[in-house]
């Protein structure tokens, strides 16, 4: 096949790519700035989402498009910032689908990002595709942009859209930022460390994506989660004796809304999902289980 892939110079998307050109797919990147030394198979078109539609002609001749671009979300939610978020989600999404729309033979699937972020904040209550939508500034982000995104429904498009976890790997994502402090033994729960993780290996996740390529029957939103969701308590237990560090600290509320202001609420916010559609499709999970998944990326 060939694919579009946006985003595909991210930490999730770098993995993507390799992935889909060693099962031999060709793969036409977009990117907000020129790239070299680029694998020959890939053809590499410019784009900056907050800017402009994309180039119709990125999405010629491709089989499928794999959406990953959106601003990143750990920072400061200063009212640009929180601008930049909405924006490059879902008027990002919104002019991919109408580049889309511009062309005379259209890719059969579009696999769009979204986050688990959603579901908004749930206590214990077990989430799966079904459940309804949670309230807060990033659940009504993650509605609309999966409300741009199934606008290429209408063009006759099948369209996926990935409620996607917290995911882990060396290079990038949560655990990369974690690993320098518990390294130190500096490493802790947030707040009371009730919060539910809904967390996925790196490895999973383009996995996934890559299962889903193939699975024509498979519309609508799934969750890209590992099986088996953890407290940030066991996350933080789990994780210290990974790298055989005491992780023995609390960082409290009140300290996390200090540094990230109101970003902190995504790192308190407890959210218990289930991969309902990937497990009823048949993906079997590489690491289902979080000490499995850091023994791997530990190593």
């Amino acid at each position: 096949m060939r694919i579009a892939v946006t985003g595909g110079t991210g930490f999730i998307g770098r993995r993507l790519v390799r992935v889909l050109l060693e099962a031999g797919h060709e793969v036409n990147l977009l990117a907000r700035r020129p790239r070299t030394g680029l694998d020959p198979r890939i053809s590499l078109w410019l784009w900056d989402a907050l800017e402009s539609e994309p180039p119709s002609e990125a999405f010629s001749g491709t089989d499928a498009v794999i959406h990953l671009s959106g601003e990143p979300l750990v920072q400061q939610w200063t009212s640009e910032i929180k601008r930049r978020i909405r924006a490059s989600r879902v008027e990002g999404t919104r002019r991919l689908v109408a580049a889309l729309g511009r062309l005379q033979q259209l890719p059969r699937t579009l696999i769009s990002a979204s986050a688990i972020g959603y579901y908004g904040d749930r206590g214990d209550e077990l989430l799966t595709e079904d459940s309804p939508p949670g309230s807060g500034f990033l659940a009504e982000v993650c509605q609309e942009w999966e409300a741009a995104a199934n606008e290429a429904a209408g063009l006759g498009v099948r369209v996926v859209v990935l409620r996607i976890g917290i995911v882990l790997g060396r290079d990038g994502g949560a655990l990369a930022r974690m690993l320098p402090i518990f390294c130190a033994g500096l490493g802790g729960r947030l707040g009371d460390g009730r919060q539910w993780m809904s967390w996925i290996h790196v490895a999973d996740l383009v996995g996934l994506v890559h299962f889903l390529l193939e699975r024509e029957g498979v519309r609508g939103p799934v969750n890209a989660v590992a099986p088996n969701p953890v407290s940030n308590a066991e996350f933080t237990r789990a994780l210290g004796r990974a790298l055989r560090r005491p992780a023995l600290l609390c960082v409290p509320r009140w300290l996390l809304q200090v540094v990230y202001g109101e970003m902190a609420h995504i790192l308190l916010s407890s959210q218990r999902v289930q991969p309902a559609v990937a497990e009823r499709e048949g993906y079997a999970f590489q690491f289902p289980v979080l000490d499995l998944a850091l023994r791997d990326l530990l190593a």
